[in-house]
């Protein structure tokens, strides 16, 4: 099946970044190359292009995508490593960084990577296609275990119910496709929240996160991508639920704050000063146009930082 991801926001995310005809950039979840061709077809010799991925699918077609641009180059790298890359490509500061978060349309679509409840596969949801999988946690973690990803990560009010008839069904055999799971899900959560909305959403994004290690990388991701910048450089992030985009926003607000004496301190004494500027006040969403043909951008939020102009990158 053909990489396919649809760029969410890229107008306002070209726009964000502030782009420097003969600046480095990095854009660190390259997916099928959307944002990035953008980035380089706007760069000029000088300038240069780094898309890193951790799907070796998305490194293949964002290769593909971007061979017209001499000046970019797709790694097959997690971008909680990028300051390993930078360093390995000799470059110690660059102009921008992009982080596109959250599972690509190629993969909900490709029914074989088990991302998505709506078909039936082997229950994987590795975005890198190696390590563990959903299956080896839905089938060996315990049930507290299970319970505290369901809960935490998927924000799931019956997350009890749902892993207690977890437990119950791989008793009598593995959970091995992602059908198996959402039947359970959807027979464990009353009739009113099954006509609400799609029940499996919840449980699935959970484990997702857990199989992938998302927060733990990204939050590693945003601290290196920041000392990445050049004084005045940006990172822009898109987020596309409210827990990575709480971890984002929460991340940004540290960088801008200023004083961090207690404030009961009658004037300031730790001379701390504000390492970024916030772009954007408010998170940047798609307009009624975007969302129109692109239903995926619903939930989608740019937030955009500007390092500091006296600091050192």
């Amino acid at each position: 099946m053909e990489f396919r991801h649809i760029p969410v926001l890229l107008a306002e995310t070209i726009g964000g970044l502030n782009i420097r005809p003969d600046g480095v950039y990095v854009d660190c979840t390259a997916g099928g190359g959307g944002h990035s061709s953008a980035i380089a077809e706007r760069l000029s010799e000088k300038g240069r292009l780094i898309a890193l991925d951790r799907d070796p699918d998305a490194v293949k077609a964002a290769g593909e995508r971007l061979a017209e641009f001499p000046n970019a180059v797709v790694i097959h790298r997690n971008y909680s490593e990028i300051d390993k890359v930078l360093e390995e490509l000799g470059i110690d500061a660059v102009d921008g960084i992009l982080m596109d978060l959250g599972v690509s349309s190629h993969q909900l679509d490709e029914e074989s990577r088990g991302f998505s409840y709506h078909s039936d596969a082997p229950l994987d949801m590795r975005m890198s296609q190696s390590g563990m999988s959903a299956a080896d946690i839905v089938n060996t973690f315990d049930e507290q275990q299970l319970a505290k990803i369901i809960f935490e990560y998927g924000e799931e009010k019956f997350s009890r119910r749902i892993v207690s008839n977890i437990i119950r069904a791989r008793e009598t055999a593995p959970i091995e496709t992602t059908l198996q799971l959402a039947d359970i899900v959807r027979e464990s959560v009353p009739q009113k929240a099954r006509r609400d909305k799609n029940p499996c959403k919840k449980t699935f994004q959970a484990i997702r996160i857990a199989v992938n290690c998302e927060f733990d990388h990204l939050s590693e991701g945003l601290d290196k991508a920041f000392a990445c910048l050049k004084p005045q450089g940006r990172l822009a992030v898109i987020t596309f639920h409210s827990l990575e985009d709480r971890l984002v926003k929460q991340r940004f607000a540290s960088w801008c704050r200023g004083c961090i004496c207690p404030p009961d301190f009658p004037q300031c004494v730790c001379g701390h000063k504000p390492q970024g500027t916030l772009v954007n006040r408010k998170p940047i969403e798609a307009d009624k146009e975007e969302l129109e043909w692109n239903s995926r951008s619903r939930s989608a939020k740019l937030r955009i930082i500007e390092k500091g102009a006296q600091l050192n990158a």
